[in-house]
């Protein structure tokens, strides 16, 4: 008999850890996916051996195209496709509110899906990110009171999160680190003895508690880091020095790794993990520990798309034009370069921003064909998006951008306006092409704390 595996959410994690279990000898996986007008169009495209990723991801869709035809994989959104697994795995998102307080009603619903179908016996692992305490009070509390099982005798669970990122979802899967976390060591081993058939990096098992802070300070860490490159490019374009250059020369000590600064950050993990450590601190009313650092670089991140809205004030100003009168192109809605990947994009509050301001947006970007955030149509072609628009404010690094004809541009343009916010073109040959130019970290400008 094989294994029968259900992967939970058919997302950046679900779908290539689903394509790669399939991919295993013995092994018939199951997606499991809510059809609903936003995700559900996935089912049908999966099922026909397709992938639903429109950027650049090696080897995914060679992937799902040959496990699919193997009769390996499926998707369907009947959830007693729960009741026979042997394994499950839960990869559904759990974003946090306005008040960054998690968000689990994903997480819970699907929890009561498996404790209401669950066999004995069934391994059950958590790899959507959570705050620390989450596998144990939430997800075995609520399989637990739906089954009548206790976790580690009715039923094993662990916590094991991934390490994804597009463009690199079936790399970080196979070549990373994994990070196992059981509710009892036979859990722990069980859950290993499952990712050592499709990771080759090492792994490494501990307790869930432990695993699920790993993931969460991970991402702190990075979030961070980035947050103090970023402050520093305000510093620099406040005194008319080029962060780049002081990055390079603060780099050249091997000890010292200074990040690159940016328009903001953006993603399914960056802007919600650390909130999600800040809360597993948070207990009964009383902080256990007020983690200011993480709080800190969380605002100063979500800043940055701001300050790039008043970059484009700034340069709109300089030709002689008001904000509310422009025309301004975005370039870039994904959060991340030569992706379709929309979640958390710096592009949504730049957008708000400059609207607020009175400005007219038009959306540019090579690989997003919707965002749900606006109706308003996404132009891939960047002659048209350019068109009469007086100004240009690159958000995401995507390789189209760095090879644009500036010349070209600037005649078709009421105004030549450009705003760099990933330092993507060099300063003097934007100048040289006549545009009015600002980037993050170079301006002399004013900063807009």
């Amino acid at each position: 008999m094989p294994t029968k595996i259900v992967v939970i959410g058919m997302g950046y994690v679900g779908i290539p850890a689903a394509a790669l279990l399939a991919d295993v000898e013995g092994h018939q996986v199951v997606g499991l996916q809510r059809r609903s007008k936003r995700s559900g169009w996935k089912i049908d495209v999966l099922n026909a051996g397709e992938s639903p990723f429109k950027g650049e991801e090696p080897g995914l869709d060679d992937l799902i195209a040959r496990v699919v035809k193997q009769g390996r994989f499926h998707v369907t959104d009947d959830v007693d496709s729960l009741k026979d697994a042997d394994i499950i795995l839960i990869d559904v998102q759990t974003p946090t509110d306005t008040q960054h307080v998690p968000q689990y009603l994903s997480l819970k619903e699907v929890s009561h899906d498996i404790g209401k179908r669950i066999k004995k016996g069934t391994l059950v692992i958590v790899e959507s990110t959570v705050a620390p305490g989450t596998t144990e009070n939430v997800v075995q509390r609520i399989i637990e009171e739906e089954s009548g099982f206790v976790g580690g005798e009715g039923f094993d669970l662990a916590f094991s999160y991934e390490r994804v990122m597009p463009g690199k979802l079936i790399k970080n899967i196979v070549e990373l680190p994994r990070v196992i976390g059981g509710i009892t060591p036979r859990a722990t081993e069980r859950a290993k003895q499952l990712y050592q058939k499709i990771v080759k990096g090492p792994i490494r098992t501990t307790t869930v508690l432990t695993a699920e802070l790993s993931k969460t300070i991970e991402n702190a860490y990075r979030d961070v880091n980035i947050a103090f490159a970023n402050e520093m490019a305000l510093v620099c374009e406040s005194l008319g020095v080029d962060v780049y250059e002081v990055r390079g020369l603060v780099n050249e000590l091997e000890s010292r790794d200074m990040h690159i600064p940016g328009a903001g950050v953006g993603g399914h993990c960056l802007p919600k993990d650390p909130w999600l450590l800040r809360h597993g601190l948070y207990e009964y009313g009383e902080w256990k520990i007020e983690p200011e650092f993480i709080s800190l670089a969380r605002r100063i991140n979500d800043h940055m798309p701001i300050h790039l809205a008043y970059l484009v004030e700034n340069a709109l100003a300089a030709r002689g034009v008001k904000v509310r009168d422009a025309t301004v192109t975005i370039l870039g809605v994904a959060y991340l370069e030569d992706s379709d990947d929309t979640r958390n994009t710096p592009a949504a509050d730049l957008m708000l921003a400059l609207q607020a301001r009175g400005a007219k947006i038009r959306l540019h970007d090579p690989f997003v064909k919707e965002w749900e955030l606006t109706t308003q149509e996404i132009e891939h072609d960047i002659v048209k998006a350019s068109q009469g628009s007086n100004c240009l404010v690159l958000v995401t690094k995507h390789s189209e951008y760095a090879k644009l004809d500036l010349g070209k541009l600037k005649n078709i343009m009421n105004t030549p306006v450009l705003v760099d916010g990933r330092n993507v073109f060099d300063t003097e040959e934007v100048k040289k092409n006549g545009f009015e130019y600002r980037c993050i970290g170079k301006v002399g400008a004013r900063h807009s704390h």
